[in-house]
C-alpha cells in the first residue's frame, strides 16, 4: 500500500464538550467497541489517567487514543485526542485541534448549547475542521433530545436528521458515529512525498524518569523510526530517537511512524526547556520548514508559592520544572519576600487550575507551601512618576504613593433560561460589571453578553452564577483590555504580625466588607495556638475588622489528685506567664491547610 492509499484510512478528530456532557464515558465506549482496551481492563474514564482526574471527575489533560475499527473489509485507523472542557484548559483543546482534521460536537441532551461549546466551537471552526454534531445521554429521563436537536441544527446550519443520537452508557449511536467519522471527516494530506522528508508538529509531551521527555506528535510529513538523528526546529537542539510509538491508549513501541498518524518520540532529554509545544522535529541532515505553531497561553490569574520550610527550595524548584514538563500553560519565576523568603510567583489560566498545581505539588512532591492570595495583574503609577506592574498583593504600593491604577477587564458570554436575566443583570451590577446586551436564544434560553473587572470574576463569580440560577447558567470569557480601577491594599494581621499571604488587593467602597469577611474566614480555619491571637484586617493604619482565636488551654493541674489548690493556682500562673512569653516571641504557625482554604473563594 503506498502512502496515498494508506492516508485514506486514517481518521483524526477530537471530541469537544462542555464540561459533564458525557465526553469522556462517550471515549470509554467507542474504546470498548474497537476493542482497544482488554475489557478485563476497562473502566470509567480510562483516558483520564491522572489521580485528580479520576477523583474530580474531570478531564484536565488532553490524552490521544489510536483505536482500529473495521468496515466492509477495510482496516480504519481512528486517532482520538480527548480533551477537557472545563475554560480553564482550553489552551489544551486549541493544541489538540491543530494535530487533527475533525471534530465531534457533543451536546448533552438534558442541557442543551453552554457558552463554553459556542467558544470551543468557533475555534474548531478557525481551524477548519469539519464538525460532526452529537447528542449525549439521549436515555436520560430528562433529555430535551427534539429540542436540543433544533438548537445544534440552527447553530450549525444543518438538517436535525443529521446529528447523531448517543449514549455513553448504553453505547448506543457509537456505530453510526464511527460511519459518520469515515464518510465525513477528512483523510490527513501531505506536502512532502518522500518518507526522509520528515515534519513532525510537537502538540503535547510528558516526563518519564527513566525515558525522560516523551514528545506527543502529529506527523506532518514522513517517517520517523527508533534511532533517528532528530533536531527541534524552534529550540534548534539535536537528540536521538530512542524509541517511537503510538497511544492505546498507554505507550506501545512501533517499528515507526508515519505520516498523517499521531503518536510519541521518546527523546532521553531530562533538562526541562528544551521541548516545547508548538515546535518542529525534523530530520538532522534535512531541516524542512518548520510547521505553524501555537500562541503562548497568557496567565489569568498570578499567585506565589513559598516553601514553609526554606530548605525545600531546591525542591520546590525541582517539583515545578519536572510540572511543566507535563503542563506547558504553567509560568514561574523566582521571587523573594523579606518574609517569606525565596519563592516563586507563578501564573495559571485560572482557579481551578491554581488548585490543581497546588493540590500536585502537595501530593506527588508532599511540599508544605505557603500560598499567597491570588491575584490578577495590577499596572500602577506612582506619583513619583514610577510605572510598575504588580504580580504580587504583597508588592502592591501604599494608597497614598498612587497616582492611577488600571486593571484588566473581560467581556463574558452567558446562556441561561430566560427567567433568570434580572438576577444575571444584578449580580453583574453587585461585581460591578453590566450587562451589555440581551439575545433570544429561541427555546427559552438568552445568551447575555457582560463585561466586568477580571478581578470580580475571579472572587467566587462562578460559583454565585451557579446559585442564582439554579446550575443552568453557563459562561465563557476573553479580554477587553485594561481600565482604571479604585482599587487598595488590605493587609492581614495575625497576633499584630501582617501576614504578607495573606495580604489582597480589593475594591475601595468594598473595603469593609472585604475585610469582615476576610477576617472572619481565617477565624474560622485558624488552629489554636498557646496564646490567644487576634485576627485583625488592616489599610492605611486602621484596623477595619477584628476577632480573636482563643488559646487552647492545657491541663497543667491534670496529674494533681486532689490536694493543695494554692498547688494548683500555681501551675496556672506559671502557665499564664509562659503563654504571655510565647505571644511575645513565638511566630505563629500557619498550616499549609489554612492558606489552600483563604486561597479559594467562599
Amino acid at each position: 500500500m503506498n502512502q496515498n492509499e494508506y492516508l485514506n484510512y486514517i481518521r483524526n478528530f477530537s471530541i469537544i464538550a462542555h464540561i459533564d456532557h458525557g465526553k469522556s464515558t462517550l471515549s470509554d465506549r467507542m474504546i470498548e467497541k474497537t476493542k482497544t482496551v482488554e475489557q478485563r481492563k476497562m473502566h470509567s474514564q480510562v483516558l483520564d489517567t491522572m489521580e485528580l482526574e479520576q477523583e474530580r471527575g474531570i478531564t484536565i489533560k488532553m490524552q490521544p487514543v489510536r483505536m482500529e475499527y473495521q468496515k466492509d473489509g477495510q482496516d480504519y485507523i481512528f486517532n482520538l485526542i480527548d480533551t477537557p472542557g472545563h475554560i480553564d484548559f482550553s489552551y489544551e483543546v486549541s493544541r489538540a485541534m491543530q494535530a487533527v482534521e475533525g471534530a465531534i460536537l457533543l451536546v448533552d441532551a438534558t442541557q442543551g448549547i453552554q457558552a463554553q461549546t459556542l467558544t470551543t466551537l468557533q475555534m474548531a471552526k478557525d481551524e477548519g475542521l469539519k464538525i460532526i454534531p452529537a447528542l449525549s445521554k439521549i436515555d436520560s429521563p430528562l433529555a430535551r433530545v427534539d429540542e436540543v436537536k433544533e438548537e445544534i441544527a440552527i447553530l450549525l446550519d444543518v438538517e436535525m436528521d443529521e446529528i447523531i443520537e448517543t449514549s455513553g452508557k448504553t453505547g448506543d449511536g457509537v456505530e453510526k458515529l464511527f460511519e459518520k467519522i469515515i464518510k465525513e471527516i477528512p483523510a490527513p494530506k501531505v506536502q512532502h512525498q518522500s518518507p526522509k522528508d520528515l515534519r513532525a508538529l510537537v502538540f503535547d509531551f510528558a516526563y518519564h524518569p527513566n525515558k525522560g521527555i516523551i514528545v506527543y506528535v502529529r506527523i506532518l510529513d514522513g517517517e520517523v523510526k527508533k534511532t533517528d538523528d532528530l533536531y527541534f526546529k524552534i529550540v534548534k537542539h539535536k537528540f536521538k530517537s530512542n524509541e517511537v510509538g503510538v497511544f492505546k491508549p498507554q505507550e506501545v513501541e512501533t517499528e515507526k511512524l508515519k505520516a498523517g498518524e499521531i503518536g510519541y518520540i521518546v527523546t532521553g532529554i531530562k533538562e526541562p526547556g528544551i521541548a516545547s509545544v508548538g515546535d518542529t522535529v525534523v530530520f538532522e541532515k534535512n531541516q524542512l520548514q518548520e510547521a505553524s505553531g501555537y500562541d503562548t497561553p497568557k496567565p489569568v490569574v498570578w499567585a506565589s508559592l513559598y516553601p514553609e520550610d526554606q530548605d525545600d527550595f531546591e525542591f520546590l524548584k525541582t517539583a515545578l520544572s519536572k510540572l511543566r514538563l507535563s503542563d506547558s500553560s504553567l509560568t514561574y519565576e523566582e521571587e523573594v519576600s523579606g518574609s517569606l523568603g525565596r519563592g516563586y510567583r507563578c501564573g495559571f489560566l485560572g482557579m481551578l487550575h491554581l488548585e490543581i498545581v497546588t493540590e500536585r505539588l502537595k501530593r506527588e512532591y508532599n511540599l508544605n507551601l505557603i500560598i499567597t492570595h491570588p491575584t490578577i495583574i495590577y499596572k500602577v503609577k506612582l506619583k513619583s512618576g514610577e510605572e510598575k506592574i504588580i504580580y504580587n498583593p504583597a508588592f502592591f504600593p501604599d494608597f497614598g504613593d498612587i497616582k492611577e491604577v488600571t486593571e484588566p477587564w473581560v467581556i463574558c458570554d452567558i446562556i441561561t433560561p430566560s427567567e433568570y436575566s434580572g438576577a444575571i443583570s444584578q449580580l453583574f451590577y453587585h461585581h460591578e460589571g453590566s450587562v451589555l446586551s440581551n439575545i433570544n436564544f429561541g427555546d427559552g434560553r438568552v445568551e447575555i453578553k457582560a463585561e466586568i473587572p477580571l478581578r470580580e470574576l475571579m472572587r467566587g463569580f462562578f460559583d454565585k452564577l451557579k446559585s442564582e440560577t439554579s446550575g443552568y447558567a453557563s459562561l465563557a470569557y476573553t479580554s477587553d483590555g485594561y481600565r482604571k480601577a479604585d482599587v487598595a491594599r488590605m493587609d492581614i494581621l495575625v497576633a499584630e504580625e501582617r501576614i504578607v499571604a495573606f495580604s489582597r488587593v480589593v475594591s475601595r467602597p468594598k473595603i469593609q466588607q472585604e475585610a469582615e469577611s476576610a477576617v472572619e474566614k481565617l477565624h474560622k480555619v485558624m488552629p489554636r495556638q498557646n496564646f490567644v491571637m487576634k485576627i485583625q484586617a488592616k489599610f492605611e493604619g486602621r484596623i477595619l475588622s477584628s476577632k480573636t482565636v482563643k488559646a487552647y488551654r492545657k491541663d497543667v493541674t491534670g496529674k494533681l489528685y486532689g490536694g493543695d489548690i494554692t498547688r494548683k493556682r500555681k501551675l496556672l500562673e506559671k502557665q499564664k506567664k509562659g503563654k504571655k512569653k510565647m505571644k511575645d516571641i513565638g511566630r505563629v504557625h500557619i498550616p499549609h491547610s489554612v492558606f489552600l482554604k483563604m486561597m479559594k473563594n467562599d
